[in-house]
């Protein structure tokens, strides 16, 4: 090497090992094969697998269990994932149990109609669990941890650095202000709705074809269905959205308002009263809030159905809401991040092992799932409240198993069962030349979801 270039590369290292403010901090370093970013649902069932077949796993939460969230209604299909990892009895203890849905046409004096998981095509559980996620969620963590993952709450990741060879480091700051930072050989964005790769590349992409926000409250003293259905999950549609309610022990009722975001703009009170207000425009929803109470501040969330551009790159890959979050219509959330993260295991296994060939035929795979059982559920929530769809729904009609075939959807079972698959083919013909009779609610339905993007919820 010339003196010339020598001089060049002696600068160089003086501005990235003295200058770089990194080094006037007291920053711990650590040493991982994979490093996950967020400890949810998606985060740690992932982390759990990784840490069963032998890795050096650490993962990072921002927050601290017991935490807040929504979406406590489990389908039937993560009852097998729950089970290898472990945690299925415990869950039971935790849950109540979900044999179904039931859906009603609100202000319409007709009846309820339930779609019974037991009813289902293939070998999908004949019931699912309602959970309060605090419990759940922490349930996961802890389980985690058990299995060696070396899990950390209270850390927030800032930023991920591409070293090269696939190679990362992550930096992240600890509740008390401690710099952390990791190297690692494989890095698993499970953040959430932070969605921390796709937000900080330009990946994120708000789904303009859905449009809608959401209230939502803890109640008490909401009456449940009757005897063997009072864990069921109830959804009600209304002129402006549809509406969730779902049974949670200790006599405690989740109920949130997803509506189209003009008509949460027509908001003049406080979210507690709007939220009341709405609830009791529905006559099926009013009788059932007889005498309830709500139980903490009603909150709210903005438009909020996006998806990632990108769902892997060398070294790295995206799982669960840090890819893609639909509307709840259907609680699929919790499975397809507990789904995404099971799938994900065979990609970052082939990575690391070295097999390059390997890995991109399971990054492929994986991305054909993960792509298929996001478009399955999207395909009937674009359509949730139309006209036609609350028909169906409402008056079933089990021709050719179709109905069965959608509870199985309801169920969670939309990857490889094709006795389902094809059905589900036949249950959009039969959606489509219900829309053709009723096109005039087709266009009004539309018209309502394109107004408005932008919704203020404060």
């Amino acid at each position: 090497m010339s003196l010339w270039c020598r001089g060049i590369y002696d600068i160089f290292l003086y501005l990235t090992t003295v200058i770089h403010p990194n080094n006037h901090k007291n920053v711990k370093s650590s040493e991982t094969d994979i490093l996950v970013i967020g400890g949810g649902p998606a985060g740690t069932t992932f982390a759990t697998l990784m840490a069963q077949r032998g890795w050096k796993v650490a993962l990072l939460e921002k927050g601290e269990h017991p935490r807040f969230h929504i979406g406590e209604s489990l389908l039937p299909m993560n009852l097998p994932i729950l089970e290898r990892l472990g945690v299925l009895d415990q869950v039971r203890d935790i849950g109540i149990v979900k044999r179904g849905a039931d859906f009603t046409q609100g202000n319409s004096g007709t009846e309820h109609q339930t779609f019974y998981f037991d009813q289902a095509l293939g070998d999908s559980p004949g019931h699912a669990f309602e959970v309060t996620r605090s419990e759940f969620d922490g349930l996961l963590f802890a389980n985690c941890r058990s299995s060696g993952v070396d899990a950390h709450e209270g850390v927030r990741a800032t930023e991920v650095r591409d070293l090269g060879n696939g190679r990362h480091r992550v930096e992240s700051m600890s509740a008390d202000g401690e710099s952390l930072e990791w190297t690692a050989r494989f890095v698993v964005d499970a953040s959430g709705r932070d969605a921390l790769l796709a937000s900080k590349n330009g990946w994120k992409r708000r789904n303009a074809r859905h449009a809608s926000a959401a209230i939502f409250g803890h109640f008490h003293g909401v009456r449940r269905r009757p005897r063997d259905d009072e864990g069921n999950i109830s959804i009600y549609w209304f002129d402006h959205g549809w509406v969730w309610m779902i049974p949670l022990p200790d006599d405690v009722m989740s109920i949130g308002v997803v509506a189209y975001p003009q008509y949460l703009k027509t908001r003049k009170v406080s979210l507690d009263d709007f939220l009341m207000s709405t609830l009791k425009g529905v006559s099926e929803i009013g009788d059932r809030l007889s005498g309830a109470q709500l139980i903490r501040p009603a909150q709210a969330t903005g438009n909020y159905s996006y998806f990632s551009s990108r769902s892997s790159g060398s070294g790295f890959l995206l799982i669960g809401d840090a890819y893609a979050f639909i509307d709840p219509v259907f609680s699929s959330g919790v499975y397809l991040a507990m789904s995404s993260a099971e799938n994900a295991v065979p990609v970052a296994e082939a990575w690391l092992s070295g097999n390059r060939v390997r890995y991109y035929r399971s990054r492929r795979k994986y991305q054909r799932r993960l792509k298929q059982g996001i478009s399955t559920f999207s395909w009937f929530i674009y359509r949730f409240t139309t006209p036609a769809m609350s028909h169906l729904l409402n008056n079933p009609d089990n021709r050719m198993k179709v109905v069965q075939a959608v509870t199985s959807m309801l169920a969670g079972d939309v990857y490889s069962n094709w006795t389902v698959r094809w059905r589900l083919m036949i249950f959009k013909g039969i959606y489509f030349v219900t829309s053709v009779r009723n096109w005039r609610g087709v266009q009004d339905n539309r018209r309502k979801r394109r107004a408005g993007v932008g919704v203020d919820l404060a």
